[in-house]
């Protein structure tokens, strides 16, 4: 919206500031981490009196989750509050990506709202059902990958753009469709998945969106795509601003999600979190890229998935507990210690993704 003073410029006064991206995206991270602040006590003080309660707790989780009962949840509202004020005051209105992205994040957000108010209603933890979940996020995601492939430049529409090898494109054709709904509603529940500890999940998300906001700045010009090598996405530097918005309500729920939590982001952040990465992945064709600047999430994902099928057909488990940050909780690891470790392998990977952009 604020773009919009770049009309009463004469190109060498303050107002010309507004045209460029990274001032803008600077706004944005301030504006959200002090929406955060602002009214971050006021939105607990209301869940923890509307919720009771709070977030039901799992009765076979480790034992240590106990002591957390009665913590509100839906603490996500305050992110995506922020995200969107923040968005919508510094970015372009005229950008189809800034409104993808948007749109699958509150999307996704409304079905994790529904989901937490389900579980705080009836106090257990079985929520929407998760086929209801599914259908509602592939739908979602389905429309998301359309729109993805109508704005992508026409070199580019409906193809696979892969890592390192810059000049290799696979051309999907109608298949794009379906494989963006399933980077994006993989990357909403594998994030879903990883947000079981106070703090895990949100520091990790904000590292892959400010690394993915990085990626979308530079291949929305055409000069740094030129040298780095990849290919060029007009609009998508737009992200940026979305992504510096997120980084900045992410500190501001940090600080009152840090151990021990006074809110949970629950299913309302984890979900919409999770889907606005994937949406950036398609919209910056990193879809693959993704997978490693957010491979903390996949191994995440990966663990329930052979939890469940190792039990399935041996009737025995590979993990202790899964997802996996609760097997290493069995075998004695302090929560912090988790966390922090979990902290630090998500910023390697996110390093390796950057790396991605100027392979030689």
């Amino acid at each position: 919206m604020l773009y919009w003073l770049t009309e009463l410029s004469d190109g060498g006064d303050f107002f010309n500031l507004f045209r460029y991206i990274t001032f803008r995206a600077g706004g944005a991270f301030l504006t959200a981490l002090i929406f955060g602040f602002v009214f971050g006590p006021t939105l607990i003080n209301v869940l923890r009196r509307k919720q009771g309660k709070g977030q039901p707790i799992r009765e076979d989780g480790p034992q240590g989750h106990f002591v957390k009962a009665g913590t509100p949840t839906m603490g996500g509202l305050l992110i995506l509050s922020a995200v969107l004020f923040s968005t919508l005051v510094w970015a372009r209105w005229d950008n189809h990506f800034v409104w993808l992205v948007l749109f699958v994040t509150m999307t996704f957000g409304a079905i994790g709202f529904a989901d937490d108010y389900a579980k705080v209603s009836k106090q257990n933890t079985d929520g929407v059902s998760g086929r209801v979940r599914l259908l509602l996020g592939f739908v979602i995601a389905g429309i998301a990958g359309f729109w993805a492939s109508q704005v992508h430049p026409d070199q580019l529409a409906n193809q696979l753009a892969l890592p390192i090898f810059k000049d290799a494109l696979i051309n999907m054709g109608f298949f794009f469709v379906p494989f963006a709904m399933i980077v994006i509603v993989g990357s909403a529940n594998a994030v879903n998945l990883t947000d079981g500890l106070d703090g895990l999940a949100i520091m990790p998300v904000m590292i892959a969106a400010g690394t993915l906001g990085v990626i979308a700045y530079a291949v929305g010009r055409v000069d740094f795509t030129e040298y780095l090598d990849v290919h060029y996405v007009p609009g998508t530097g737009e992200i940026l601003i979305f992504s510096a918005a997120l980084f900045g309500g992410g500190l501001g729920f940090l600080w009152y999600n840090a151990p021990p939590a006074a809110v949970f982001m629950g299913d309302t952040g984890s979900l919409a979190l999770g889907g606005a990465l994937g949406a950036i992945a398609v919209a910056t064709k990193h879809e693959l890229v993704l997978g490693i600047v957010g491979g903390l999430f996949v191994v995440e994902a990966l663990s329930v998935i052979i939890q469940v099928l190792y039990f399935k057909r041996t009737g025995k488990r590979v993990f202790l507990m899964a997802p996996i940050h609760h097997h290493y909780e069995k075998k004695g690891w302090a929560e912090p210690q988790i966390v922090i470790r979990f902290w630090i392998i998500s910023l390697i990977l996110a390093m390796i993704g950057l790396a991605t952009l100027k392979v030689r």
